[in-house]
């Protein structure tokens, strides 16, 4: 199969400008300030503990066979059986019921691109374009503009519920939770007295923070913080390679772990329907390559397709049409991209839709505004026909770029607590480059009555998300749901 064609100049990228405000249209600090102070009267901050929920509830179980209904139902099980591993495991998964509690709590009316499923799994390390390790939210499947307090809820309901597992008592816990919201505060009054050029550059270089935490860490910490970091830089397609793939008739070939790795030669056995989908990747491929900027679409076309599978991810996402594309160089040097289908956002139900047609592109742009640095290969495209013969959107990336995710399970109260702020920190960066910031912070004051709300809050949810996981473990016994475990 040719190399990808990289576009011409003439191609323009398919992402929406803003207009340019006219001179003095903009509101001054003062006025955002105000803006934010006068949200206190009718939003106090004390009301966010709240957590008063319908009568009427939607039912968890029914939202997630909503999202079933959609997803490829070989694989419905597996989601099922990853989210009853524990209450954690099952909160991963339900981004969609709580976004449905979320949106019945009070809410100042401040907008930014929220996350939209800021749980402590999916804040982690990996490599930026300029080859450093930084340290982000690493998943933005459900990213939409909507109100700052969801994404601080959720992260904080995280908290509390991995330390429920990790059996920390409630007083440490509660440390943790006025910690890490106090670090998101503490951010979010720092941001609003800096001016939008260094808001844009602040990142959480891993250097620099191995440096703050070493010195707080126990001798087996600091050497597991080291191993850990040293472990990301080698988290890379070439390792990728040589665990995923092996040559079979002198080319390389993924290698099938079914269900969770599924080789299109697997997949459609039929060499005429297998060649038929892999016709079609020339276009899609061109497709894509107009989304990336040109110095990455002119390396891209560097690259040959060699194979293509299926391959099972994350919890949330199970069910969903997620590939790994292995292309190799004109060096024989390896690229493994992963395509990732990309459905509405969970947030959409309660927010206003999307102003992107493409969910791929929606996903793409949400990772663009709040991520510090993004992949190199961070692209979207569309299959107007899929294997179902319906249209699914993607958005592509790195499958493996330096990434390395932190185990929760292994934390101490101390080590969570500082990895809870640094989470809290890193989310009010994100909402820093996209929401008002000065109004914000001004809301938020200097006092602690926000964290401590929050604390309250996330206590109450976790009762509740451990209700609703039993609910779950109900629906497996009486074989209401089909699960598959340890996979």
């Amino acid at each position: 199969m040719p190399a990808v064609k990289a576009p011409s100049r003439s191609v323009k990228e398919r992402v929406r400008r803003p207009s340019w405000p006219a001179a003095g249209s903009l509101p001054g600090i003062a006025e955002r300030a105000s803006l934010g102070k006068t949200a206190r009267s009718v939003v106090p901050r004390e009301d966010h503990a709240m957590l008063d929920l319908p009568e009427d509830r939607p039912d968890p179980l029914d939202l997630l066979e909503q999202q079933a209904r959609t997803r490829l139902a070989e694989l419905v099980p597996v989601r099922y059986g990853r989210m009853l591993v524990s209450p954690f495991a099952y909160f991963r998964g339900a981004a969609l019921p709580m976004a449905e509690d979320l949106a019945a709590t009070p809410s100042t009316g401040l907008t930014v691109q929220a996350c939209g499923d800021a749980h402590l799994s999916n804040f982690g390390v990996f490599g930026s374009a300029e080859r450093r390790l930084v340290f982000d939210i690493n998943d933005f499947d459900e990213t939409l503009p909507g109100p700052w307090e969801w994404d601080v809820k959720r992260l904080a309901a995280s908290l509390e519920i991995a330390a429920r597992e990790n059996g920390f008592p409630a007083d440490r816990r509660r440390k943790i939770l006025v910690n890490a919201i106090g670090r998101y505060r503490q951010a979010m009054l720092t941001f609003a007295g800096m001016n939008d050029l260094d808001v844009w550059y602040a990142r959480a270089d891993v250097d620099q923070l191995r440096v703050e935490l070493k010195s707080a860490l126990t001798g087996r910490l600091r050497k597991a913080l080291d191993k850990g970091i040293a472990r990301a830089r080698t988290r890379d397609s070439m390792q990728a390679v040589g665990k995923l793939t092996r040559v079979v008739d002198g080319r390389r070939r993924i290698i099938a772990d079914p269900p969770l790795i599924m080789p299109i030669s697997d997949l459609l056995p039929e060499q005429e329907e297998s060649a038929g989908l892999e016709d079609m990747l020339p276009d899609l491929l061109a497709e894509y390559c107009r989304t990336l900027r040109e110095d990455s679409a002119t390396l891209l076309s560097r690259f040959q397709y060699a194979d293509l599978a299926r391959k099972v991810v994350g919890v949330g996402s199970v069910g969903t049409r997620c590939w790994v594309l292995l292309m190799v160089g004109v060096d024989d040097s390896p690229l493994f991209l992963q395509v990732k289908e990309a459905e509405q956002s969970v947030l959409s139900r309660f927010t206003e839709p999307s102003t992107y047609h493409n969910e791929g592109q929606r996903v793409v742009v949400g990772q663009r505004f709040t991520q510090a640095s993004s992949d190199l290969f961070l692209g979207w495209f569309r299959m107007d026909v899929g294997l179902d013969g319906k249209r699914h959107d993607y958005y592509v990336r790195q499958l493996r770029d330096w990434k390395l995710s932190v185990d929760i399970a292994g934390m101490s109260p101390g080590w969570m607590r500082r990895y809870g702020g640094l989470c809290g920190w890193t989310l009010a960066r994100a909402h820093a480059r996209t929401g008002d910031r000065v109004a914000i912070a001004a809301y938020l004051g200097g006092a602690t009555v926000f964290e401590e709300a929050i604390a309250d809050f996330a206590a109450s949810y976790a009762d509740l998300n451990e209700r609703d996981y039993q609910k779950l473990k109900n629906a497996a016994s009486s074989g209401r749901i089909t699960v598959q475990r340890g996979l």
